[in-house]
């Protein structure tokens, strides 16, 4: 088990069995030293835990869960590219969409459900840059979708 996987444990989380593509698309790319991971939205196992859309309305506890459940569904891919978590060197990019009703402002604190388990994990390697912004629809109208670029060794 990697060093990111106990950490992982040590925060009662786990990565996901399987993380299914659900179109003509690849998990990730490997260039030059970056592993580059399409965007994941909240599913377990291919199956889609939070829907859209989003709204003042909904608990920000949950949707920060969803975002969280695609930063899980990047790390599988990611230990799949790489064989091991621990060869991440740092988070370079999250790009987070939350499927939200027009005039939602909170998309930004939602998609801090990814960036800080990103943080937690890899503490300042963690930290990255990032674009938060809400849409009108995700595929098969999840909540939250979270796509990311990594810097490996």
């Amino acid at each position: 088990m990697s060093r990111i996987e106990e950490k992982l444990a040590e925060l009662g989380l786990e990565l996901p069995p399987d993380c299914p593509p659900r179109a003509s698309f690849v998990k990730y790319r490997m260039w030059n030293g970056l592993l580059i991971l399409s965007g994941q939205i909240c599913e377990w196992n291919g199956e889609p835990r939070w829907f859209g859309p989003v709204s003042d309305d909904t608990d920000m506890d949950e949707m920060q869960a969803a975002a969280r459940m695609c930063a899980l569904n990047l790390l599988f891919c990611a230990r799949e590219a790489l064989g091991s978590l621990d060869r991440i060197e740092t988070v370079l990019r999250l790009g987070g969409f939350v499927n939200a009703v027009p005039g939602y402002g909170q998309g930004p604190k939602v998609i801090d459900g990814a960036s800080d388990l990103f943080i937690q994990l890899f503490g300042e390697a963690g930290r990255h840059a990032r674009t938060a912004v809400c849409v009108s629809s995700l595929p098969v109208n999840a909540a939250v979708e979270v796509d990311a670029m990594m810097a490996v060794s």
